[in-house]
């Protein structure tokens, strides 16, 4: 289950920083307090300048990864013409990993969700991983009556307690040719598997993953579900589609990514020390030139409709991308080389780029705000011309491209009545900037903790209701 930490230790999280990282940090960190100190104010515009310029860039891939998304529309769609066309006796075995902890109250939601799979059961493995320590779970898949395509497989206790660990554990059993992750509240449409297959099939050697699309089933339970579903229709319709469709490298959903198994393998499964053990896979398959696709195929899942909830989830992931990139620019000319400049980039605006501007965004807005009330010069050191030009730019400019990207994101589901909650994005920004700060902190404090996200907390958990679609 640690295998890629022993195998190459310079691709897993498991140590935050390697030496070189550390003096480059620490480097900065003097830098600055010495130039605070006996050069504020060209330090303080350095600064600003540079916190400004990345937001730029941030902003402008968004916007092009976005466009370029909203072109992919049509292209490599799989038919439901080819799904039917395929024939049971030349389907390979397909597996299925489904780590649960915690879960009783939702476990038998999930079998009758895993029952809806169109697959041949001979030829389907479902893997329930438990943990050791999770008997009410455990007891709970046992009195739901899973069919006889389940096996439960229970997972040793040990360090650390997370899923990616929970799912190498899985993949030393699995015997499927492909093999697939979702999680407890999952409601994966049920062609899923078969398109991913005819994906496989259709697509180049290096090809080692395909992503369906997640978007939620309780959408409109909340203004939180609300603002989720607006962003995760953005991420997977738009910035996924955008991403292959440019051929830039591909992080990972945390769920209902299909691999080419003995792929997987190679690659040393998932790192059991990153959070985001999705987002870091996606991207070392890009580094091993491997490519990731997306199907046109989505599974609803269950969106936090508790604030408390949202933040302790997306904290997480902040972290892990925090992770991500320190994991995968230890090495980073031997990066360039193997994926190439624009890739390298691509990849630290996406995934880099996020925590930086969540983390500039309550400092850059309250600085805003003084100013607005009280109309000081005190920060006008800050912002010489060219400076203030750029931060006018991304607070007026940026921030109405991201809300119109949000606004976006209604349409290709034909969510029409989410469309104007997007113009509330500023205040769910807030949310992100906090949950950064608590991701920094925990990356310091406890780098591999796996915060716990509370499922089943929806009104909306009949799998016998179909997701809220057109007109939300």
């Amino acid at each position: 289950a640690l295998g890629l930490y022993f195998r190459n230790p310079d691709e897993s999280a498991r140590r935050v920083l390697i030496g070189w990282q550390k003096v480059v940090l620490a480097l900065l960190v003097i830098g600055v307090i010495l130039g605070l100190l006996f050069a504020p104010r060209i330090t303080a515009v350095v600064l600003s300048a540079l916190i400004n310029g990345v937001l730029f860039l941030f902003v402008a891939f968004h916007f092009v990864v976005a466009m370029a998304g909203a072109r992919h529309e049509h292209e490599q769609a799989i038919s439901e013409e080819e799904v039917k066309a395929l024939r049971d006796d030349e389907l390979p075995v397909y597996t299925v990993l489904v780590p649960v902890y915690r879960e009783a109250n939702v476990v038998q939601h999930l079998v009758e969700n895993l029952r809806r799979l169109d697959y041949p059961p001979s030829k389907l493995e479902i893997l329930l991983l438990i943990e050791e320590d999770d008997e009410e779970t455990l007891a709970a898949a046992k009195a739901a009556r899973p069919p006889e395509t389940v096996t439960f497989i229970v997972v040793p206790n040990g360090m650390p307690k997370t899923k990616p660990k929970a799912c190498n554990v899985g993949l030393l059993f699995a015997r499927g040719e492909y093999l697939t992750i979702y999680d407890a509240e999952d409601r994966p449409e049920p062609d899923q598997l078969k398109k991913a297959v005819i994906a496989f099939r259709k697509g180049p050697p290096e090809l080692v993953c395909v992503q369906a699309a997640l978007n939620y089933y309780n959408a409109t339970e909340n203004l939180l579900t609300r603002m989720f579903t607006l962003e995760y229709s953005y991420w997977f319709d738009y910035v996924l589609t955008g991403l292959d469709r440019l051929g830039l490298p591909i992080p990972l959903g945390g769920t209902s990514n299909h691999f080419r198994v003995d792929r997987l393998r190679e690659l040393g499964g998932w790192d059991p020390f990153n959070v985001t053990e999705d987002a870091d896979l996606g991207i070392r398959a890009a580094a091993h030139g491997y490519r990731v696709g997306v199907i046109n195929s989505t599974t609803w899942e269950e969106a936090n409709n508790h604030v408390g909830n949202w933040i302790r989830q997306r904290s997480r992931w902040i972290k892990g991308y925090l992770q991500t990139v320190l994991v995968h620019t230890r090495h980073p000319v031997q990066l360039v080389k193997t994926v190439g400049l624009k890739n390298v980039l691509g990849f630290t605006l996406l995934i880099g780029g996020a925590p930086l501007a969540f983390l500039s965004l309550i400092p850059l807005w309250s600085i805003t705000l003084i100013w607005l009330v009280t109309r000081t010069h005190l920060f006008d050191v800050l912002f010489p011309p060219a400076v203030l030009y750029i931060s006018l730019f991304n607070l007026l400019i940026g921030n109405g491209v991201m809300i119109y990207l949000g606004m976006l994101a209604g349409f290709k589901r034909r969510r029409y009545l989410l469309i104007p909650f997007a113009l509330l994005n500023p205040f769910y920004w807030v949310l992100h900037s906090l949950a950064s700060y608590k991701a920094v902190w925990q990356l310091v404090t406890k780098p591999f903790y796996w915060e716990k996200t509370r499922h089943g907390l929806t009104r909306y958990l009949d799998p016998s209701a179909p997701p809220a679609t057109a007109g939300d």
